[in-house]
């Protein structure tokens, strides 16, 4: 059935210059943005607020815990049409611009069942023929009324409600332990580094370790562009890699006018001159060119690259290398130049401890890449099942999770 049918009420964010960036706050009202609904799960991590007075102008956008929020906007890994219950506490909050608010009939639709169908693949598929835009899939208002969901009785909706919850559950929590267990692998290499800081004359001063400038630890090296290859970017999550293989976000445009004018290769020591302050440093996995607004280093005396990378990363983050910035453009740490860059003191870190952290970084990289194509398996698990359960491939009263994905449909 159409999801008019149930609906009491639904509106979409404000647009245009109503609510923009600039209108973000460190506290105040909620702005419920695209990436906190996920497939049906509420995700926490992308917060923004607006100031109480300014959120009084916008109530009519006004989000309610239980709500019904649904994404407007899509792409190739979230699609458009998902949806989610907005949480208990969320107040005051409001919906932002590609997402919208509904208020259903909860006699006869609940808001948790709805989210579940609306994050099947059976929805997906739907609105996938109903959706506008070229690079990214769009609903409106108007097409999201129109989306057709299974509706069994009240009953039914409330165990499959239950089962999707226990079932997914488990599946995300899976998850959500492989992936800490990455993270932690990688806090226990930050620490080792940090605690070489922490022994160096940066902070233990003239009882500490000695301390080298950049310039004697890491060499620049400026070779010619090549025709032909990629362009190198460096992420701020410290990911150094041709940019085709990522998506857009993650890095800022070089100021710089000059062509793509530097080539590198796998293993150099990738330094953002504008963006490194907010951790676009690492090291190159790729082979390409990069803009001249770029450091390109390779460590001196036998160093370990992945060392440098990771030490540098983590001074950037905590404010240390912007303390020898030349100034700050467009929220960017100025040290595009390498005189001044180069005389940055930095601790001194015996080679063999150096290969030693670099080597317990490099390992962690696959174990990364198989956690995610875990977790992308998963993903695909999680949707045929509410897939299946929504569409009454099962009965849910009696099925346990265990293999009931298999034989059916996504």
């Amino acid at each position: 059935m159409p999801l008019r049918r149930f609906i009491t009420e639904i509106t979409d964010g404000p647009f245009g210059s109503a609510l923009t960036s600039s209108h973000y706050s460190d506290e105040g009202a909620r702005v419920v943005r695209l990436g906190n609904i996920g497939p049906a799960a509420f995700r926490e991590e992308d917060v923004a607020f607006i100031p109480l007075d300014y959120f009084e102008d916008l109530q009519r956008h006004e989000v309610k815990p239980g709500d019904l929020l649904i994404a407007g906007l899509g792409d190739e890994n979230h699609p458009v049409g998902r949806a989610c219950v907005a949480p208990a506490g969320i107040g005051p909050a409001i919906v932002k611009a590609d997402c919208f608010r509904a208020r259903l009939d909860e006699d006869r639709l609940t808001h948790r069942y709805a989210a579940w169908a609306l994050s099947s693949a059976f929805v997906a598929q739907q609105v996938q023929a109903m959706t506008r835009g070229s690079t990214r899939a769009r609903i409106n208002l108007d097409v999201a009324r129109e989306i057709r969901i299974p509706v069994p009785d009240i009953e039914e909706q409330r165990r499959i409600t239950d089962f999707l919850g226990a079932e997914t559950g488990k599946i995300d929590h899976l998850v959500s332990k492989k992936r800490r267990l990455v993270e932690l692998l990688e806090e226990r290499n930050d620490s080792r580094i940090l605690r070489h800081v922490g022994a160096s004359a940066l902070v233990a001063g003239s009882t500490g370790v000695p301390v080298q400038p950049v310039r004697r630890l890491l060499a620049k090296t400026v070779r010619p562009s090549v025709a032909g290859v990629g362009t190198v970017t460096a992420y701020r999550d410290g990911h150094v890699t041709e940019r085709s293989l990522r998506r857009a976000e993650g890095y800022t445009l070089s100021g710089s006018t000059e062509p793509q004018g530097q080539y590198v290769v796998p293993g150099d020591v990738v330094i953002h001159g504008l963006d490194g302050f907010a951790g676009a440093i690492g090291v190159s996995e790729a082979f390409g060119n990069c803009s001249p607004v770029y450091h390109v280093c390779q460590p001196q005396g036998g160093g370990d690259p992945h060392f440098f990378g990771r030490l540098l990363r983590l001074l950037a983050l905590q404010g240390y290398l912007g303390n020898f910035a030349t100034s700050t453009r467009e929220r960017a740490v100025d040290f595009r130049n390498w005189e001044l860059f180069g005389r940055i003191p930095l601790p001194d870190v015996p080679v063999e401890e150096q290969r030693e952290i670099g080597a317990a970084i490099r390992r962690i990289r696959p174990l990364r890449e198989l956690v995610e194509r875990s977790a992308a398996l998963a993903a695909e698990r999680r949707q045929a099942l509410i897939t299946a359960a929504v569409t009454g491939q099962f009965d849910v009263s009696t099925a346990s999770g265990r293999n009931v994905t298999e034989g059916i449909t996504a």
